[in-house]
């Protein structure tokens, strides 16, 4: 089974997630809208839910996966679906990204939900718009925010190796190289809520930072120990670490709270309470109000949906998600 590599899961985005967007333009927000697929294929939306319920029941850390795989889409050539493709002829995929590599799972998901669209709405649902409909529904799955998901994306006929190991942050970037990835995308700073972590993506807070062999000093000293139990110095590269052990496969505000505790397991998100003022008052209230976190996720996760999506002409509907038409 893949593991991640600073993910999220629930064990997710992680998953990478946003902590607060910028407005998006009155034009981009008018591109998509949920009831893109009211006539179309009505069912879109039900056989989504359905597939993506049966596989968390199954794997509860497949929400996470898919999560991830939404956001990792959108941050390399915009919300498309390019993370999806084998390579085949001229497309390298992105799925050989140091990001994704060995990591990024739940494509078969994805796999089954197309091929239960196309048997119902033949050629009418994009991959991408699967994406981003499975990240809603895998998240209120694990307990966390429902929001109407803009639809219309059309799929990419490419991929970008090189932007997904260029765009996609990672777990021990600089505060200032998140930011800069982040506002490429027109964003703002991010952080996990739930989900695991392999050891070598935090090992350097163990034993290398202080340059003595001693952990980090942002990490609380018993919460150390704890790490370095099951994460040598050596091997045990892929073992893997819940990012909120409180609650790790439910989606809720632990993370936060871990931070204020210096228990955040990777260093690109303990930044973003020791290294700079708005998102440390963020990181707080969001750890003190799970409701207003669960408000801005679902706005943010809306906004990040929005990231120069295809639409009209351009691209195509995929009848496969893992290859291009012709």
């Amino acid at each position: 089974m893949a593991h991640s590599t600073y993910t999220a899961v629930l064990v997710l985005l992680a998953l990478h997630l946003v902590l607060y967007f910028p407005p998006v333009s009155a034009a981009a927000a008018t591109v998509l809208y949920p009831q893109f697929y009211d006539f179309s294929c009505p069912q879109a939306n039900d056989i989504v839910k359905s597939i993506v319920s049966k596989a968390v029941a199954k794997d509860p850390r497949m929400g996470a996966s898919l999560i991830r795989l939404h956001f990792h889409d959108c941050f390399v050539k915009g919300c498309d679906g390019s993370i999806l493709l084998d390579s085949s002829g001229a497309i390298t995929s992105e799925k050989r990204s140091v990001p994704n590599r060995d990591s990024a799972r739940g494509f078969e998901v994805i796999d089954e939900i197309k091929s239960a669209a196309e048997k119902a709405c033949p050629q009418t649902v994009s991959c991408a718009d699967i994406l981003a409909l499975a990240a809603r529904d895998s998240t209120v799955l694990t307990g966390g925010p429902s929001w109407d998901v803009p639809l219309g994306r059309r799929d990419s006929l490419g991929a970008s190796l090189s932007g997904s190991n260029q765009n996609i942050p990672a777990p021990n970037n600089t505060f200032q190289t998140i930011l800069t990835k982040f506002k490429i995308k027109g964003l703002d700073a991010r952080s996990h809520t739930i989900g695991n972590a392999r050891c070598t993506s935090f090992r350097q807070r163990l034993y290398n930072n202080t340059g003595n062999g001693q952990p980090d000093f942002k990490l609380e000293g018993s919460y150390a120990a704890r790490l370095r139990a099951n994460c040598p110095r050596t091997g045990g590269d892929q073992n893997l670490f819940p990012m909120d052990p409180g609650s790790p496969t439910k989606f809720d505000n632990g993370y936060y709270k871990n931070l204020m505790a210096f228990k955040g397991l990777l260093s690109s998100d303990e930044i973003l309470y020791t290294q700079n003022q708005e998102t440390y008052e963020l990181v707080k209230h969001f750890a003190e109000n799970q409701d207003d976190f669960f408000k801005q996720f679902a706005k943010s996760m809306v906004k990040m949906g929005n990231i120069t999506p295809l639409t009209g002409n351009h691209g195509e509907i995929r009848k496969i998600c893992r290859r291009i038409n012709t």
